[in-house]
Parts: structure tokens; sequence; C-alpha cells
């Protein structure tokens, strides 16, 4: 099985987790939110899943390129 890790595409803060560890992810579904500039930008799952692990929290800041999350297929 490969393990994703998934990344933060911007700088900001996580505004809402909207996926549970253990969670079956199909493509496109939305992990998080992240809240920039006043903006809303979802991470998604790039590929289908079980979320294994998230490395991050509600309110907690994230800079671009930060592992938020582990996939694992």
């Amino acid at each position: 099985m490969a393990t994703i890790e998934v990344q933060s595409v911007v700088t900001g803060s996580v505004w809402k987790i909207e996926a549970a560890v253990g969670q079956r992810l199909e493509p496109g579904d939305v992990i998080m939110i992240l809240e920039s500039m006043k903006m809303e930008i979802p991470v998604i799952a790039e590929d289908g899943g079980t979320l294994r692990e998230l490395r991050v929290a509600e309110g907690v800041p994230v800079t671009e390129g930060q592992v938020v999350a582990v996939v694992e297929e």
C-alpha cells in the first residue's frame, strides 16, 4: 500500500476539519478547509484511500508545503 502525505498549498490556518481518521476517501473528497487572507481553501484527497493521520487541528497555523494529513491507498 502506498502512503500519501497531503500538503498545505498555502500559509494560513486550519479553519475546519471535514474528514475523520479512519474514514474512506474518494478522489476529490475534502479533508479540511484552510483559511488564508479571508479566503477558504479546501485540501482535497487527490487519490482514494483511508485517512490514517491528521497532523493538524482546527485553529492551528500551517505553512505552505507542510504535511497536514496522511492517506493510505
